[in-house]
């Protein structure tokens, strides 16, 4: 580990320690004992700082709780990994980590009536409603993840036997969401293009129609689906979808926190987002948006009465499971929102980026794009079977030497001993790393005598 940013963890390990004195001491004040425990670590802090400063020294902790590693690697590496680029904490949702971890710290002011989203200090309330703004939607909740939104949404509104419209390319859990209500999965075949239009969304609902006899319950589709990472017709999907009134939840799981979504123009019923996915927070994060219209549906309170106690609880919501993120978890969330609602404006600038690089990538013979090209996100599946795999082929490491040499220069999240097809994303990456992250590509190829187009 570079020895700078060994030192800067065992400055925070250390404050942590004088922390845990306070936490163990009475309010007015450390006792002999403590005091002298305090003096110590101020000792030991003021070493590491030097060694900071001298930019030397030897690391004085290598492991958490003695079997965790310290994890590093974006402080010291370019993070390509596909699921992890827009997940990456500001420094405010790290300091929200470092205050607000302990498990329902959110609960500290918590008065009737009882539910997460009316809490007023810390300001859950106001940022429940800044969510829903923010998607342009009229409601909004957190969920423990994107796939807790599709939960919720689906054991609302689909019964047993149910058919729900779903992308060929659809996620996993989208899938079990469905399963877990009881419905059955319809997926929309893909264009020549990787792509579902309006118009293969409404043969399949036309379809499901012929087959069940009864309308589809629910159209799930991703805007922004994970594996070619293409772009879909929401907005003309969503047109079907009404059309038969059928609703429509937006899967925004790369979409909500890193490019503008509005709901209400793209004519959705429902949007879910990723917060340890896409809004820079801790896992595991998401949001749930909807219309007034289907508010009652979806955040429904409990109407159930204890048989022998006559006990109630009506202010809680059903598909929540009463309240859902505590803790460091939404604080996170919320800290890091002022920088996310910022830099979705500037989308254009991280597709730009993407681009660059792609370009470089495409300049070395034999490699190929999967992804829709130019590309439209930073999320992007390539095909380096024609270059890189022509030399995993012949290489004593086989497909692991370009994961070798990405390492050695200080990239890492690419599929390790993957040369064929796989997936990388510059989301958040800074111009110099974006160029740096393409001549080490370049540099690469050339080592191993690839063809350089122009």
């Amino acid at each position: 580990m570079n020895i700078r940013v060994q030192k800067l963890f065992e400055a925070i390990f250390t404050l942590e320690d004088m922390r845990e004195i306070y936490r163990g001491s009475i309010p007015t004040g450390l006792d002999k004992g403590e005091e002298t425990a305090f003096d110590e670590k101020i000792a030991e802090l003021k070493a590491i700082i030097g060694e900071l400063e001298e930019n030397k020294g030897t690391a004085r902790i290598t492991k958490i709780a003695g079997t965790l590693d310290i994890r590093s690697r974006e402080e010291e590496c370019i993070n390509i990994q596909p699921i992890q680029a827009a997940g990456r904490l500001t420094p405010e949702a790290r300091k929200a980590i470092a205050t607000y971890g302990d498990g329902y710290s959110t609960c500290d002011a918590c008065r009737k009536p009882f539910r997460l989203d009316k809490i007023t200090k810390p300001g859950i309330a106001d940022f429940h409603a800044d969510l829903a703004e923010y998607v342009h939607m009229d409601v909004a909740r957190v969920v423990p993840g994107a796939r807790r939104g599709f939960q919720a949404v689906a054991q609302s509104l689909v019964g047993k036997g149910d058919s729900v419209i779903v992308s060929a390319l659809a996620h996993y859990t989208e899938f079990l969401a469905v399963e877990g209500a009881g419905g059955i999965v319809k997926e929309v075949p893909l264009d020549g293009k990787n792509l579902i239009t309006p118009d293969a969304t409404a043969t399949k609902v036309e379809e499901v129609i012929r087959e069940t006899r009864k309308t589809p319950a629910l159209v799930m589709m991703d805007h922004v689906d994970y594996q070619n990472a293409n772009v879909h017709d929401i907005a003309g999907i969503a047109k079907v979808a009404h059309q038969y009134d059928i609703p429509i939840l937006y899967n925004g799981a790369y979409t909500v926190g890193i490019m503008p979504v509005d709901g209400k123009a793209l004519g959705v019923d429902f949007v879910v987002g990723s917060g340890h996915k896409s809004m820079a927070s801790v896992a595991p994060s998401g949001v749930l948006a909807t219309t007034d219209e289907w508010a009652g549906k979806v955040l429904n309170t409990t109407a159930m009465i204890g048989d022998l106690t006559k006990r109630k609880f009506g202010i809680k919501e059903v598909q929540m499971l009463g309240c859902t993120l505590m803790g460091g978890t939404l604080l996170s969330m919320m800290a890091s929102f002022p920088a996310v609602k910022e830099r979705t404006l500037h989308w254009d600038d991280e597709v730009k980026r993407s681009n660059y690089f792609i370009e470089k990538l495409l300049s070395i013979s034999g490699s190929k794009v999967l992804s829709e090209y130019p590309r439209k996100h930073t999320l992007t599946k390539v095909d380096t079977t024609g270059s890189f795999d022509t030399v995993a082929k012949t290489h004593k490491r086989r497909g692991f030497f370009l994961s070798d040499e990405l390492s050695s220069r200080g990239i890492i999240g690419e599929f390790a001993g993957a040369t064929r097809t796989w997936k990388l994303n510059t989301y958040g990456l800074r111009e110099k790393q974006v160029h740096y992250l393409a001549d080490t590509f370049i540099e690469i190829a050339e080592r191993y005598e690839l063809p350089i187009i122009g």
